[in-house]
């Protein structure tokens, strides 16, 4: 059995996945987090809170776009790779909207899934704008 942390980090996983696949696509978010999950074989608690970053990231994308927008000096939010645009929507998710998870938690999360999906190179952006995000936050 996986620790809860380990089953959060997958959902996170499959929560990037999902907006990395919705973006610019009229795709459904509940047949593409099902198709996903199956893919990945994560467990339904995962899926589930997985599924609450997509449906909350998509909800309020438009504020989130507005404050990476602020929070990137000299980048508009198309100059970021469609990676590291997933990443920063949904750290910024976390931070500005999910009161119950601490912001070093989700920033460390979402450079995890830097390193992972968009490599080491794309960690120090992220840091800096959700860094950013988070201290104007506050």
């Amino acid at each position: 059995m996986s620790r809860p942390a380990g089953r959060r980090r997958r959902g996170r996983e499959l929560a990037l996945r999902v907006l990395f696949e919705l973006e610019g696509t009229a795709k459904d978010p509940r047949s593409t987090l099902a198709y996903q999950a199956t893919e990945m074989g994560v467990p339904a608690d995962a899926v589930a809170f997985a599924g609450r970053l997509v449906e909350g990231t998509l909800e309020h994308v438009a504020r989130i776009d507005t404050a990476i927008g602020e929070a990137s000096d000299n980048w508009d939010l198309v100059d970021f790779g469609k990676v590291e645009r997933a990443v920063l929507r949904l750290g910024t998710f976390e931070v500005l909207f999910e009161p119950g998870t601490p912001i070093a938690v989700s920033i460390d999360e979402s450079l995890e899934l830097t390193r992972v999906y968009a490599g080491d190179e794309a960690v120090p952006l992220v840091n800096g704008v959700l860094g950013r995000i988070a201290r104007e936050r506050v």
